[in-house]
């Protein structure tokens, strides 16, 4: 639904995107996270035939941003940062509006206005002035617009910048449920809880290039190694006395439990189990360890920095 090869946009001197590759397909959300100027926003805006790139090519929905720029815009929704919302329309007459730019028959636009404002949450304030909606409300209601044509690919910047922590629930649980199968979405946000949330691939870029991309699960592999686990006994640990399985790393052993590092966990931790019931001692828990995208941002950062 989304690819790129080597898409690259200078300004002057400045590489701003160098060389980025990208493969999202139909069902994926892919969480683009970055440093404020790391190539975020110019990365949207050459996806949506905004800037036309310096070098590399960029298809979404199969037209290429240069040569189809008005059906790559009428394939897209775009959610950016400042969404310029008109305060003295009411919320029908706002998506009214958007759905004639689109050029939506009218039968067409009011039904689509009126779900997508109840798909929101947004009908009991309708017909009401936007400028006396929440911050939460006005964001949701710019999320509608985004869908009023029913675009397969979504483009979000930073979509729950600078609000208040129920605003954003709010819109984070928006956002969750427009995850389909046919249609594409990329969050560019550099709110690490946000991406771990909504997304299901992750792609880190700085200074305009791509440093990684993968799963989350991918990423912890690569960037933080093996899992941990923590196991938990009653009693005594039998410290000394345990041969421990093959590809099982002990990171720390206690009074009353083990911390370890292991390859392969569905084939060492039966194994670890089963001896340890042999000598009669009680496992109380056996869990991995969280290892969050922070951790995963903050490895992939550090690379960069011995280099």
């Amino acid at each position: 639904m989304i690819q790129t090869e080597d898409l690259s946009k200078k300004f002057g001197e400045t590489w701003a995107v160098d060389g980025v590759n990208l493969d999202v397909q139909p069902g994926q959300v892919l969480a683009l996270l970055g440093q404020n100027g790391a190539g975020k926003t110019t990365t949207i805006r050459m996806l949506t035939s905004v800037l036309a790139p310096t070098r590399g090519r960029a298809h979404i929905a199969g037209f290429d941003v240069t040569q189809f720029p008005e059906k790559v815009r009428a394939s897209v929704g775009v959610l950016t940062e400042q969404h310029g919302l008109y305060l003295r329309m009411t919320g029908l007459e706002y998506l009214d509006f958007y759905g004639k730019i689109y050029r939506l028959d009218s039968n067409v636009r009011l039904k689509r206005s009126r779900d997508w404002m109840e798909y929101f949450g947004l009908t009991e304030v309708a017909r009401r002035p936007i400028g006396q909606y929440s911050k939460g409300m006005r964001q949701k209601l710019a999320l509608a617009r985004t869908l009023i044509h029913e675009p397969p690919v979504l483009l979000l910047d930073e979509p729950t910048s600078a609000m208040d922590p129920e605003s954003a629930q709010l819109v984070r649980n928006a956002i969750a449920s427009l995850r389909t199968e046919q249609r594409t979405i990329i969050i560019c946000t550099h709110n690490l809880v946000e991406a771990e949330m909504l997304a299901n691939k992750i792609a880190i870029i700085y200074r305009g290039r791509i440093l990684t991309s993968g799963t989350l699960a991918d990423l912890k592999r690569s960037l933080l190694g093996p899992p941990e686990y923590e196991l938990r006994v009653r009693g005594q640990w039998p410290r000394g006395t345990l041969d421990l399985p093959a590809g099982v790393t002990p990171l720390k052993d206690g009074e009353a439990g083990l911390r370890f590092r292991v390859e392969d966990p569905q084939d060492s931790n039966p194994v670890l189990l089963k001896e340890l019931m042999k000598r009669g001692v009680e496992v109380v828990a056996l869990q991995e360890l969280p290892r969050t995208l922070e951790q995963i941002y903050l490895a992939a950062m550090a690379q960069v920095n011995r280099v």
